[in-house]
């Protein structure tokens, strides 16, 4: 039998990324192929009924998978996680000589966040938000950038178009990733000095490898004890690594998704069962 796992093809490169896995993979002895979806909602359908063994989730799959399996009585587990996929944080960004001291100056103001579906760019920091007071579509306009829908905020795009409209004027802040706020000043979206943080949320966890109970333990076990022993001094482990933006696979854990469960329950975006209830999500 052959471990079949499915990824989400939100750039070009993940064709080179799970290719290259695959083939490390297989010449350590392990039969392993994947399969790439367009979005993460037929990939979370597919893991819990059975048509795939593990999927390489976004958070907000991984919350949906938990939630389908549930009402099935089944369970997953989380196999391994991407070391820069824990501790993350989304930030609320303004411009630098913007007079707001608190996001309660916000109220009143547009907000521009990323796509419907992006944890980090639209629904952990709108939750953020709610926490202090401040119903976004109320007491806060929300300017959304739906770029990559379906892809779960794995496509930037929709953030660096919050920035812009930042920088522009046409929103008074805007919601992102603290890592890509980073990048976008190295890209120079955001020129130096640009902007400064008004909020940072609590740490959360982003991405998890994903495995539904009917897969062959033996295979699952294999799969996992080889990504956890890649060695990044191996010069092809170390440029799968940088493909994937990882230093090292570590266990997964789901303690970190409990902003984000609280989140899609602020918005209904998935219902107890794990149906899409989103009335404006449509991937």
């Amino acid at each position: 039998m052959t471990l079949l796992m499915g990824a989400v093809a939100y750039d070009p490169k993940v064709v080179a990324i799970w290719t290259g896995f695959r083939t490390w993979l297989t010449e350590r002895g392990l039969p392993f192929d994947f399969l790439l979806y367009s979005h993460y909602e037929r990939q979370a359908e597919d893991l819990v009924d059975g048509r795939i063994h593990a999927a390489w989730n976004s958070p907000l799959a991984w919350i949906r998978c938990r939630r389908l399996a549930a009402a099935r009585g089944a369970s997953l587990r989380p196999l391994v996680m991407r070391d820069t996929d824990r501790g993350l944080r989304s930030v609320i960004a303004v411009r630098a000589d913007a007079p707001y001291a608190t996001v309660h100056d916000l109220k009143g103001r547009t907000v521009a966040v990323g796509a419907v579906d992006s944890p980090q760019a639209t629904l952990i920091p709108l939750s953020l938000l709610r926490a202090e007071g401040l119903r976004p579509g109320a007491d806060v306009r929300v300017r959304r950038y739906d770029v990559g829908v379906g892809l779960h905020g794995d496509h930037i795009g929709g953030e660096r178009e919050a920035v812009r409209a930042l920088l522009s004027g046409e929103a008074a802040a805007a919601c992102l990733l603290d890592a890509s706020h980073l990048l976008f000043g190295q890209e120079g979206t955001l020129p130096p000095g640009s902007t400064r943080i008004l909020a940072s949320t609590a740490a959360y966890d982003h991405c998890v490898m994903a495995v539904n109970e009917a897969a062959p333990a033996s295979l699952v076990d294999r799969f996992g004890a080889l990504l956890l022993g890649m060695d990044p001094a191996d010069a092809e482990v170390r440029r799968l690594f940088e493909l994937e933006g990882l230093n090292a696979w570590v266990p997964g854990r789901t303690e970190g998704f409990a902003a984000l469960e609280t989140a899609v329950d602020e918005t209904g975006f998935y219902d107890a069962a794990g149906r899409v209830v989103a009335e404006d999500y449509r991937p």
